[in-house]
């Protein structure tokens, strides 16, 4: 009896520090981690390091100075030796880790045992990130960061660069548009396409870059932005007189790098090679972002009579894409379906947007058209996305590398109340002023009410 009471007595606190320990893990991961998963996961590696490395095949021969050097002086057998291990720098989703490799080795020997890593030290992921040639750094995140989206403090923010979503190495995701100027945006409904360009248009709120935009579902994405938007059309007709001015001031910019730098005014536009990041700040005008929304709208026609209008519009969005860049224009262009099935010049249109996102879609050619032509075996990955995750996508670009992000939660209210504070800072271009649009007499914090109710993020 002395023994049940004894069993008792010591079983009872370890139910509950384990029970706690559970409701810990799943209700506040990083919580858990820090005080439990952290400590077990850092021994688990030190502690078997030298073993998991030879499992997975990535240990080597010694040198034969240094297999001379273990016989003279431990008359041990001599084992092959696993990459030199950096010390582990703890953080708040996991742990890194910097490996010199081996004679022999290459990065891509370390990603291929990411998985058998993973399991061997009881993490969630490991991902391997070239640091300089020779060392690799081991990113381990101890929980699905993207489940609950944290952003971390340093995205990396600055002048038309915007951190829109964590990725799931729990990095910030940066919508650089200097290094990616246009992009492409892919997405069923309600997969997270609004959340995604919600961000985008708050973060260049605060930077002096013109806002335009073009949503032929009269408006009910973007005109809740209005106050600082620059241009804004809300049907395929007024969209039809924006992109042709947006071509013109895209060759009044021409004109003027041609002036400052002695360009021959009859030299073709395809040739000239600068920017307007070369004139001087007083002279360089400032950046254009065009938000396509629904681009299908574009393509679409009812009768031959549009089918002009559409042919000439496509042209203006080609355009745009191939030159835009040089002048300082950037396109996002977001839809649920974007492929050859919309008709002439999609396909050209697609293929100059380098960036890519694809959210859930509905059907694996969806999926194809955002990267079958960049990053194929993304595809399977985009096609997993459930849909009681909105906001997560795989995004690629044309170096072959893609990854999941997830965007964060952000009210329309904030976003609103976001761009109406910086609406002075809209720039006054002489050119989009017919296109600027009219505000609405809400007053300041009430969001017009045409947007989805359901949140992207928990």
């Amino acid at each position: 009896m002395s023994e049940l009471m004894t069993l008792l007595e010591v079983g009872g606190p370890v139910a509950a520090l384990g029970g706690g320990a559970a409701y810990l893990r799943g209700r506040h991961p990083a919580a858990y981690w820090s005080t439990v998963g952290m400590p077990a996961s850092a021994l688990r590696l030190v502690g078997s390091y030298g073993s998991v490395m030879d499992s997975c095949g990535l240990t080597v021969q010694p040198s034969r100075l240094r297999a001379l050097a273990v016989r003279a002086t431990t008359r041990r057998e001599v084992r092959p030796v696993p990459p030199r291990r950096g010390m582990l720098r703890p953080t708040s989703t996991g742990l890194r880790l910097r490996l010199r490799l081996a004679p022999g080795q290459e990065p891509a020997d370390i990603a291929a045992s990411a998985e058998r890593l993973r399991h061997a030290w009881g993490v969630h992921g490991v991902y391997v990130e070239p640091v300089k040639p020779g060392v690799v750094e081991l990113r381990l995140v101890g929980f699905d960061v993207l489940r609950r989206v944290r952003m971390p403090r340093k995205a990396g923010g600055g002048f038309l660069r915007v951190p829109v979503a964590l990725r799931e190495d729990a990095t910030a995701f940066v919508r650089d548009f200097r290094a990616i100027p246009h992009e492409l945006v892919l997405g069923a409904t309600l997969s997270g396409k609004s959340m995604y360009l919600r961000h985008l248009i708050t973060g260049l709120a605060g930077q002096p870059v013109a806002l335009a935009g073009i949503d032929c579902k009269r408006g009910v994405e973007l005109a809740p932005f209005a106050p600082r938007l620059s241009a804004l059309a809300t049907d395929p007709g007024r969209a039809a007189e924006l992109l042709p001015v947006l071509g013109q001031e895209m060759e009044d910019r021409y004109d003027l790098i041609r002036a400052r730098q002695g360009i021959a005014p009859s030299t073709p536009d395809e040739e000239i090679t600068s920017d307007v990041w070369g004139l001087p700040e007083n002279e360089r005008p400032v950046p254009i972002v065009l938000f396509v929304d629904e681009v299908a709208e574009l393509f679409l026609v009812a009768s031959r009579k549009d089918e002009e209008r559409r042919d000439e519009m496509v042209t203006q969005l080609v355009r745009l894409a191939q030159l835009g860049r040089a002048a300082g224009i950037y396109l996002e262009v977001c839809g649920q379906r974007f492929g050859a099935e919309l008709g002439k010049g999609a396909t050209m249109l697609r293929a100059q947007l380098s960036g890519r996102v694809c959210h859930r879609v509905n059907d694996e050619p969806s999926a194809k058209m955002a990267l079958g032509d960049i990053a194929p075996e993304a595809v399977g990955a985009a096609c997993t996305i459930a849909p009681e995750r909105p906001g997560l996508a795989v995004v690629g670009d044309t170096s072959g590398g893609w990854s999941r992000i997830r965007t964060p939660y952000l009210s329309l209210g904030a976003a609103v109340a976001r761009c109406q504070e910086t609406a002075h800072l809209a720039p006054d271009l002489p050119a989009l002023r017919p296109f600027r649009p009219e505000l609405s007499a809400e007053s300041p914090g009430q969001p017009v009410p045409l947007v989805k109710a359901r949140p992207v993020t928990d």
